[in-house]
Formats: C-alpha cells, sequence, structure tokens
C-alpha cells in the first residue's frame, strides 16, 4: 500500500518537526523518525491502529503526543493530518 498525503498533513509534519527543533537541537529528528516509524507500523498493519471514525483510523508517535489520521483510497493510505492530539479533535475531518 502506498502513502498519499494530504497537502495540509504533509505541512503538519513539516512544522512539527520545525518546532520541536526549536525546543531542543536534534529533537525535531527524533520527531521525525517517530513519524517515520509510525507511518512504517501502519504500512504494515494498516487495520491494526485506532478507529476514530467509519473508516477513519489514528497510528499514535511513540514519545510524542502526535497521531498520523488516516484512511483508504482504494489500495492507497490517505494521510488526512498529522495532529497534535492535544488540538481540537476532528479539525481535519473537512480534508476528508
Amino acid at each position: 500500500m502506498s502513502l498519499i498525503f494530504h497537502k495540509a498533513a504533509r505541512e503538519e509534519l513539516k512544522e512539527a518537526t520545525e518546532y520541536y527543533e526549536g525546543k531542543r537541537e536534534g529533537l525535531g529528528e527524533e520527531f521525525a523518525q517517530a513519524a517515520e516509524n509510525a507511518l512504517a507500523r501502519l504500512q504494515s498493519h494498516p487495520e491494526a491502529w485506532t478507529l476514530l471514525a467509519e473508516d477513519v483510523r489514528c497510528c499514535r508517535l511513540k514519545k510524542f503526543p502526535y497521531g498520523v489520521i488516516y484512511t483508504f483510497r482504494g489500495d492507497d493510505i490517505y494521510i488526512v493530518a498529522v495532529m497534535d492530539l492535544r488540538r481540537k479533535p476532528g479539525y481535519w475531518a473537512n480534508r476528508l
């Protein structure tokens, strides 16, 4: 299964990486690696993660309060958001 990112989700990933790098040198790289690991896990086991809505799931990052919100589009995994889990839930729904 291929990963396809919503434009805003890709931007969220970039902004979060920059935010953590600004907090401490190297922390942005740790965040980016945690995101890569989450993407690999959800690609390996796409239906294993928490169901948020009918066809929308969330794979949480390890060590960071973020989740990858995704759904399926045919044979692809569509990344809807890279969400700070402390944010307003459901803000990404209009991206579906």
